[in-house]
Order: C-alpha cells, then sequence, then structure tokens
C-alpha cells in the first residue's frame, strides 16, 4: 500500500535540506537596504546587486541554471535568448501554448501559479526570477535556495517593464534593446501593410473564460498591441481598465460589437460556452457575425503578456487583416 507521507515532514526535509546547502555554500550579509534586511550574496561568484520588488539580491553575472515562476517570464527569458530549465505554467497543456517552440517546451514544470520547493530545491538552480503577487510570501525560502528576483507584476498593463525587468535581471539590458527594436519593426511593417483599409474600422477582441465574457481593453496586453498598429477598438474597448480587463454580460454583448471580431476560450469547457453562445439571437446581431469577419485565435497567445506572444498577435493580424485581403 502507498504511504502517505505528511506534508509538516515534508517541510521538515526541506528546511534541513536548506540548512545543509547554507552550512556548505554560506551566504555572505553585506548592507543594509531599505526594502530588505541583508543583499545576497554569492560567494563563488561576482554577482550584481538587483533592486525588486521584494527586497535586493546579488545576482550572479553568468546564469546557467535558471528557473522562472511564471509562464510570462520563462517567455520573456527565452525572448533574450535564456532557456530556462524550470518554470511554473499556468497551463496543463504545454500543447496550447502556440508561441513556444517544441525545444522551448524542454523545461520542468514545477507546478501552477506557486512553485513545488521540494521539486526546486533538488533542481538546484543558480537564479530564480517571477513575480511578487504570487511569489512574494516564500520569498525568504527561495532566496535561500538561490538569488531570487520578483518583479511587481500588474497583469497585462505591466507586460513591457516585467520584459524589462527580466532584462535588467539576466544583465541584457542591450539584448532586450535588439527584441523590443524587432518587436517594434515588425509593428512598422504590418501597418504599412494595413495601410488605410482599417482606418474606419473597429477591432474587437472578447475571450471567454472562468468569469465568463471579458475583453482586453486599450492598456492591456492584446489591446496595446493593436494600439501600436494603429487599429481602432469599439467605444466599450477603447478606455483603461484594472489589468486591463473588463466583464460584459450577454445582454451587454454589443459592447463586443466591432467590423472585425477576434474571439477565443481559456478551455474546452469555455468553447462549449461559446458554442451555445454563437446559437442565441443576440450574437447574430454583431456585424462582425454578419459579414463574417469573426475570427477564433489562441487564448494563451492573446493573453500571453510576454514578447514571444507579442509577435504571435502580429502574426494573427498579418494572417487575418493583410493575407485575408489580398
Amino acid at each position: 500500500m502507498k504511504k502517505i507521507v505528511p506534508k509538516q515532514y515534508l517541510w521538515s526535509v526541506l528546511a534541513i535540506a536548506i540548512a545543509l546547502t547554507l552550512t556548505c555554500f554560506p551566504i555572505t550579509e553585506t548592507r543594509s537596504l531599505s526594502r530588505s534586511t541583508t543583499v545576497e550574496k554569492p560567494t563563488a561568484a561576482a554577482c550584481n546587486v538587483i533592486q525588486h520588488a521584494a527586497g535586493a539580491s546579488c545576482v550572479p553575472q553568468a546564469s546557467r541554471r535558471l528557473v522562472t515562476l511564471s509562464l510570462v517570464t520563462l517567455a520573456d527569458a527565452i525572448a533574450l535568448g535564456e532557456k530556462p530549465i524550470a518554470s511554473n505554467n499556468f497551463y496543463p497543456d504545454l500543447d496550447s501554448i502556440t508561441y513556444l517552440s517544441n525545444e522551448d517546451k524542454k523545461f520542468e514544470l514545477l507546478g501552477r501559479s506557486k512553485p513545488n520547493l521540494e521539486k526546486l530545491l533538488l533542481i538546484k538552480p543558480d537564479l530564480i526570477i517571477g513575480w511578487s503577487n504570487t511569489a512574494k510570501e516564500i520569498y525568504p525560502l527561495l532566496s535561500k535556495i538561490a538569488p531570487t528576483a520578483l518583479g511587481d507584476f500588474q497583469g497585462g498593463p505591466s507586460w513591457r517593464s516585467h520584459f524589462n525587468f527580466v532584462a535588467r535581471v539576466l544583465g541584457k539590458e542591450k539584448v532586450g534593446i535588439e527584441v523590443w527594436n524587432h518587436y517594434y519593426k515588425r509593428v512598422n511593417e504590418l501597418k504599412s501593410a494595413l495601410g488605410k483599409q482599417y482606418q474606419s474600422k473597429e477591432i474587437s477582441f472578447i475571450y471567454i473564460g472562468s468569469r465568463g465574457i471579458e475583453s482586453d481593453v486599450k492598456n492591456s496586453f492584446a489591446g496595446s498591441i493593436l494600439h501600436d498598429v494603429g487599429l481602432q477598438r469599439p467605444q466599450a474597448q477603447s478606455i483603461a481598465a484594472p489589468y486591463g480587463i473588463i466583464r460584459i454580460s450577454e445582454e451587454e454583448l454589443y459592447k463586443a460589437d466591432g467590423d472585425i471580431l477576434f474571439i477565443t476560450a481559456w478551455n474546452e469547457k469555455h468553447k462549449q460556452t461559446l458554442i451555445q453562445l454563437q446559437q442565441k439571437p443576440i450574437w447574430k446581431t454583431l456585424r462582425a457575425v454578419q459579414n463574417n469577419q469573426v475570427f477564433f485565435v489562441n487564448f494563451p497567445t492573446w493573453t500571453g503578456s510576454n514578447l514571444l506572444a507579442a509577435n504571435a498577435i502580429l502574426d494573427d493580424l498579418e494572417k487575418y487583416l493583410v493575407r485575408q485581403g489580398e
């Protein structure tokens, strides 16, 4: 019969393991900081002091065993040329993340939102990067496993600043500038290809998830990309909102009305909800539906909040707005 190991025992083992790690590889306390009592400094290699949302850490200049604590951070690190060995991932199915190549998906999974600390300890990272809203409370434990830097991530509106944070932690600001230049080069090429064809058209984006129908408005991840390309949104979506998201009831479906509608769903259950919505009379009142201008897109891409996903959205806009009109 399979034995069940008490959770308290696992934490005890973790604490002992951390203690042994610290005995063999001591952390030097340097100077006090306003946001943290000490700067954690590895004695084995040169490092840079990085201020972050949970304090300050001395990050090794040459990380080789990088762990990320979110899919957003993972993708940004990959965009900067890194190959994290492990990461959290909110999506249970890696195949649904179409903007990651098969090679990019070769990382060890640590959990969905919070990492499995026992597994994290065993893989021996030399740097951990994530965001504070899911990891700040366990930062003291994380920072004893490896130097840890947590960004202040506030959803889609923070996607650009989080990429810059990851680049700074990794010491790859110059690479980051090159990545941004590539993105804006693609934006300008797409704007040129679109010409004046869509100047007077409204582009709507909605999705269906656990909270029903939602839309990413102008300060969201997808909304900011549509803005970069110069595309107009319906009036109800041309606003800023907390986390860049508004909820839309079925009775308010007119807020999703536009000349073109991009739509997606969180999982198979929500795809069925979408199918049911499409059978209702109110769905058929939408202009995009009447004109056959409704396009189903990938959920992890359009809500991705990272530069790999941003470039994938540009691919979709080129596919549906440029090539379709040829």
